[in-house]
């Protein structure tokens, strides 16, 4: 590409919650899950505020939010966590991905996909199909399991059982990018089921859990990959990757300003140092997700699938 992709986006998917609750057939492999013993219809009913208040929290800062509503049927527990599923980028393609979780494989909508196409007025070019991968038994859940530089066209990924080489390796032919693999673990030497649980990767400031990764090889080149494209990295604890303050965004909203998304929970987290670092980056947006976190084991960018399809040119008459 001659021009670089902004790692920005404007605009975010949402999609609002019509039966969320624990989805057992991720609970394996998501420790951060399942800690929540509400019944299905109180798990529901938390989130819907919770989402309902992100929403708001969101537009007031001045970012778009596309918001759709999930389908009763087929049962979607996870279907607040869009990102895993579709990916969407600025030359108008739209990636879908390899879910591991059975259930989770009927979030991926091609009525979505129609609608930011003809009703929201995004230019879809391409529908990239990797969900073939899931016949043979590997996975890659979308900008869960990958950490996009976009400008930089830089895949991080953290193996674990739902992000697996021949997907990432046919996604980064397909779209252009290098890969930066390694392996993370958890405060019990547990691999952890998605790399945006633990970094995030801003337009200058990135966020790393780097104590997560415990080959010192591994550890020094991806720090090294990241201060090479110009990053500034903070670094937090385990105990703030547990209150999930790597599963953060930074969007750009209508006025130009950076804003950073991450939940009330992990903002709360931060030591004073690092919350100056976030400050002094941009605007910072929170809200309170406790329900969602403690059932689903997903936050805030989990939430959020970034819209960087180009906007349909309108002709002058």
């Amino acid at each position: 590409m001659t021009e670089k992709e902004p790692q920005l986006a404007s605009t975010v998917m949402m999609i609002r919650p019509v039966r969320f609750e624990s989805n057992p057939l991720t609970a394996e492999s998501n420790r951060f899950q399942g800690k929540n013993d509400a019944s299905a219809e109180e798990q529901q009913a938390r989130a819907l505020e919770e989402f309902e208040g992100l929403v708001t929290a969101l537009r007031d800062a001045g970012i778009d939010v596309i918001d759709i509503d999930d389908t009763p049927e087929p049962h979607t527990p996870d279907a607040i966590f869009p990102n895993n599923w579709i990916s969407m980028h600025a030359d108008g393609r739209v990636v879908l991905y390899p879910m591991e979780a059975e259930n989770r494989r009927t979030e991926r909508r091609m009525d979505i996909v129609d609608h930011l196409d003809k009703v929201a007025g995004r230019v879809v070019t391409e529908v990239v199909d990797l969900s073939g991968h899931e016949a043979d038994g590997h996975f890659l859940e979308g900008t869960g399991s990958m950490v996009l530089d976009r400008s930089n066209r830089v895949a991080y990924a953290s193996i674990s059982s739902r992000t697996h080489l021949d997907p990432l390796g046919d996604f980064a032919q397909r779209m252009g990018y290098d890969v930066v693999a390694f392996e993370a673990v958890d405060s019990d030497g547990v691999p952890i089921y998605h790399t945006n649980v633990l970094m995030n990767v801003g337009e200058i400031l990135a966020v790393i859990c780097d104590e997560a990764i415990p080959r010192e090889e591994q550890r020094k080149a991806v720090l090294a990959r990241l201060r090479e494209t110009g990053h500034d990295v903070v670094s937090l604890s385990y105990a703030q990757l547990d209150a999930f303050a790597g599963n953060m965004l930074e969007l750009r909203n209508d006025q130009g300003e950076r804003v950073t998304a991450l939940s009330r929970r992990a903002l709360d987290s931060l030591d004073n140092e690092q919350r100056a670092a976030l400050e002094a980056n941009g605007r910072i947006v929170c809200a309170p997700i406790d329900s969602i976190e403690s059932s689903a084991g997903g936050s805030v960018r989990c939430m959020l699938a970034e819209v960087h399809l180009p906007n349909e040119q309108v002709n002058e008459p």
